[in-house]
């Protein structure tokens, strides 16, 4: 399997609950507590793009081929994303009263920089030897123990009274260690590198898995978790929060790998897939939105989920699959400009 169509509709849930915790966090939104933890919606989304980007990787690795290529793989990242989050800066600056500072800060601190570390961490974990059981069990623990690491990340910022340490890469390399981790698991449980297992049952039952996941994010919303505004939480709290959210986490996600027919139908549709195409912009125009919205927390959402998806398909639209296609075009004239060029045609 190449394409994961039920990634779709996890994608563009997860874009719902980012805006709606946002919101949150400016009203007195009724269920507060959970409401605030709908942030786990940015979890959601560093875990499926550690699945889609690294799996790439893995799959190279596993058919002794070559990985992909670094500096086309950064030119199609730079294309999606910043195109949108340009237009949200310059946005945020003109009409949101906070300091530009802000949402610089937020542009580069945020999970961003994992896109310039996958090429070297993929290359890293699937590098080395061949790709056996043995070694296949081993990388799988690395990516377990990183999983780790943002939940500890996240305790030490707090005990140590660093709070801006928690937008760096640390804090949120779990999440994506968590997509990554099943991307090698799929691959490897599809090639027969791993054997059967208790997972193999879980995939089928999609209920329980996303039940689970309902049952964790609520035991995430009582104050175990830390408090429900930007108030700096415990060592204790921040470890309990990452770790609840990373396996919520890895519940939402792994149905997906090996979806039924019916969670195809529901989350793979034609309604999923625009949602996830628009689901980067819903989310970072949210925040213009929000920004200049004052109001009850029923009346606030409704207007910032509607004006960010009017403007993320607007910026979809007219923008950002303008620049998709340029630059796949532009790329597409350049193999075939190399393939036919005089330099690589054979000798007559």
């Amino acid at each position: 399997m190449t394409r994961f169509p039920a990634v779709d509709g996890l994608r563009a849930i997860a874009a719902i609950a980012v805006v709606i915790a946002q919101v949150g966090l400016q009203t007195h939104a009724p269920l507060a507590g959970v409401v605030s933890r709908l942030d786990v919606g940015w979890a959601i989304f560093c875990a499926i793009s550690g699945f889609l980007l690294y799996r790439p990787h893995v799959v190279a690795w596993f058919s002794a081929t070559e990985p992909p290529l670094t500096l086309p793989y950064l030119r199609g990242r730079a294309l999606r994303i910043l195109p949108a989050l340009l237009i949200t800066i310059v946005l945020s600056i003109a009409f949101v009263p906070h300091p530009a500072t802000t949402y610089l800060r937020w542009a580069v601190l945020t999970p961003l920089p994992f896109y310039l570390l996958l090429p070297g961490l993929g290359r890293l974990l699937t590098g080395y030897e061949r790709p056996t059981r043995r070694s296949v069990r081993w990388r799988l623990l690395v990516l377990v123990a990183l999983t780790v690491l943002g939940p500890v990340w996240m305790a030490a910022v707090t005990a140590t009274d660093h709070p801006q340490a928690g937008l760096w890469l640390p804090g949120y390399l779990g999440w994506f260690a968590v997509g990554m981790g099943l991307a090698l698991w799929q691959v490897a449980r599809a090639t027969g590198r791993l054997g059967p297992s208790a997972l193999d049952t879980l995939t089928r039952v999609p209920g329980t898995l996303w039940g689970i996941a309902a049952a964790l994010l609520l035991i995430s919303a009582t104050p175990l978790a830390g408090p429900y505004d930007h108030s700096a939480p415990t060592p204790a709290q921040a470890l309990l929060k990452g770790l609840l959210y990373t396996a919520v986490v890895a519940c939402a996600l792994f149905p997906i790998l090996t979806p039924s027919a019916r969670t195809v139908r529901v989350l793979g549709g034609r309604p999923a897939q625009i949602g996830a195409r628009l689901s980067y912009g819903v989310v970072v125009y949210g925040f213009v939105v929000l920004g200049v919205m004052r109001g009850p927390f029923a009346v606030q959402l409704l207007v910032t989920l509607v004006g960010a998806v009017v403007l993320a398909a607007a910026s979809y639209r007219l923008i950002e699959r303008p620049v998709l296609r340029f630059g796949k075009n532009t790329a597409v004239a350049r193999t075939a400009s190399s393939v036919t060029s005089p330099s690589s045609s054979p000798a007559r």
